[in-house]
């Protein structure tokens, strides 16, 4: 029984002791936790009892070459409640309702929802927003934010893009220039008891938002806008699929107007078959009619699909251009040389036709580019050779992206330098067999006529801080020189005989030295009879400053670029050379004559 007794109380000593041990241990972690780790577990205490809602930060604008707004913002609210402030649920259920337009399902489902904040509805206008504030409902928060507004509607639409339901840039200029526009958005705290009910009279803490940086671009809306009319009109009349404008300044890539019509409206971008002013086009929307997820997804893509860029095409004629100033360039051939046209021409199994079936006779180089003679060109081809004619593709910039600050530009798809014979070499010196974008063409003619050097088309001028503090200014890398001034010299006087004389006449403006190039492209497969026509002009031939590259997509009827394409180059000349300040030719000899 003693030892009975003894076991017990050793049993219980040691009990005491680990009790003592498991007291100190917890007391030292309480020390420690309390020292140590206060202010860790006080913020965390805190953040129980705060509440936290976003101040959305304005996006920056986009603002054209004269400063005129082409993207803004609208100020919009968000309506959200917050459950434990609720204090008359039906009230506040039939109140939002009847503002908002919901229906009482969604709106009760949202408001009886046992959640720290849920938001009712977003983009909600500013005067109905107001109207809410004004019941004074507790647990219900209206909060201003921002919508993307664009002024012009659908405007060069496919250029600058526009943004989603989180403000965030989805496509064109919208999207590229992302990281300048979108700005920082700022925060309200505020705090509640441990019901989450908002302390009366607490203090809010506000962190403001930063606005994004303005962009500014070279893009003019005036040209825009005469630029549109011109193309919506050959897209009516000629019923083409669509039709593209690019104008820019060939001396440094600025781009002045990019044109892609059928285009779309800015403020409803989820919306298909907008602007559908062709009869085919019109056909095709209605074969589309009800489509639903993927397949829908799909079209809007196509609709906010930018042609200019993301779309390759056979050049044609437009294309000779490249090929004359290669042979020019590579000593291959001279204006003065003699050749012969009668109506085709043989390479080996193949017989290659002219556009003129009878053929052009004898004629010189210069001629044969008047007449955008393709055995001529097929003759340079062949005198330039698969390697001197890569060698010149190549130092041209044909074989990259041209560099443009718009998102999925595509790259030109070219015959492999091996697999690429003669018939190849023949045929792609008249701007077949291969295809391009219209950017890259209308860059590169640029470069040939500027006096030889390579630009980087653009839209992006300066970044500019909302309260005009910083100002950042875009730099595009110095491009190297890829051929002779003296050549582009004698190019911009061929191109002005191909206006003044040859197949271009029909872009002539009075008063101005215009040069330019037609084509006529057929598409694939050639069995369909499908066409693009397309017209590339500039002036003053001898100093250019402005450049236009038309593209009308299989139309109906008569399809000669020199007929359907030039004219609207033509036209726009005539009514952006003035505006631009661009003094006719007689005005210049003046000018001349009375300052010797």
């Amino acid at each position: 029984m003693y030892s009975n007794l003894t076991k017990h109380r050793k049993n219980i000593a040691v009990l005491g002791l680990l009790i003592a041990i498991v007291m100190v241990g917890l007391s030292g972690r309480l020390g420690f936790l309390m020292i140590f780790r206060s202010e860790h577990y006080g913020d965390m205490a805190e953040e129980l009892h705060q509440r936290e809602r976003t101040i959305k930060a304005a996006r920056g604008r986009i603002i054209d070459a004269n400063g005129v707004v082409i993207a803004d913002n609208r100020t919009v609210c968000t309506i959200s409640v917050i459950y434990n402030q609720v204090e008359d649920r039906e009230k506040v259920i039939n109140i939002l309702c009847r503002e908002l337009g919901m229906d009482q399902e969604t709106v009760r489902k949202r408001v009886e929802k046992r959640s720290s904040r849920e938001i009712i509805k977003t983009n909600v206008d500013k005067e109905v927003g107001d109207t809410i504030r004004s019941y004074r409902l507790a647990g219900v928060k209206v909060d201003e934010d921002y919508k993307r507004y664009y002024p012009y509607d659908d405007l060069a639409s496919k250029v600058l893009g526009f943004t989603g339901g989180d403000n965030q840039g989805i496509i064109g200029l919208e999207v590229k220039y992302e990281t300048y526009l979108k700005g920082l958005n700022g925060k309200i705290l505020t705090m509640s008891d441990a019901k989450g009910v908002e302390i009366e009279n607490a203090a809010e803490d506000r962190i403001e938002p930063v606005a994004g940086n303005d962009l500014h671009i070279s893009l003019d809306v005036n040209i825009q806008k005469y630029a549109e009319q011109l193309a919506y009109q050959v897209l009516e009349k000629k019923n083409a699929k669509r039709v593209s404008i690019i104008v820019m300044n060939p001396q440094n890539g600025e781009l002045l107007a990019m044109v892609n019509v059928p285009e779309f409206n800015l403020n409803d971008p989820f919306t298909l078959n907008q602007n559908l002013r062709s009869q085919s086009l019109q056909e095709l929307a209605a074969q589309k009619e009800g489509l639903t997820g993927a397949k829908k997804q799909e079209q809007l893509n196509q609709m906010w699909r930018n042609t200019c860029i993301n779309d390759t095409y056979e050049p044609g004629s437009t294309f000779k251009i490249i090929t004359a100033a290669a042979g020019l360039e590579s000593g291959a051939v001279k204006l003065t040389d003699q050749f012969s046209c009668p109506g085709f021409r043989i390479v080996e199994d193949r017989k290659i036709r002219c556009h003129k079936v009878g053929g052009h006779g004898a004629e010189t180089f210069l001629q044969g580019a008047m007449n955008s003679c393709n055995p001529v060109f097929i003759d340079v081809g062949q005198r330039l050779g698969v390697d001197g004619y890569y060698k010149y593709f190549s130092q041209f910039g044909l074989g990259g992206k041209t560099g443009i600050d718009l998102p999925g530009e595509a790259a030109t798809i070219m015959h492999k330098k091996e697999n690429m014979g003669l018939v190849e070499l023949a045929t792609v010196s008249f701007g077949q067999s291969f295809q391009i974008t219209p950017i890259q063409l209308i860059t590169t003619a640029a470069s040939i006529v500027n006096g030889g050097t390579r630009v980087t088309p653009h839209f992006g001028i300066s970044a500019v801080s909302a309260d005009k503090s910083r100002v950042h200014e875009f730099k595009y890398s110095s491009q190297k020189r890829i051929l002779s001034e003296e050549t582009s010299a004698t190019m911009r006087y061929v191109l002005e005989q191909v206006v003044a004389e040859g197949s271009g006449k029909k872009a002539k403006v009075e008063g101005f030295r215009i040069g330019g190039k037609t084509a006529t492209s057929e598409k694939l497969p050639r069995s369909l009879k499908k066409y693009i026509s397309s017209f590339i002009g500039f002036a003053p031939a001898d100093n250019p400053q402005v450049m236009a590259l038309v593209t009308i997509d299989e139309p109906e009827g008569i399809y000669y670029g020199g007929t359907i394409a030039a004219p609207v180059v033509g036209d726009l000349f005539k009514n952006i050379l003035p505006y631009l300040g661009i003094q006719a030719a007689e005005e210049e000899t003046a000018v001349h004559e009375s300052n010797p």
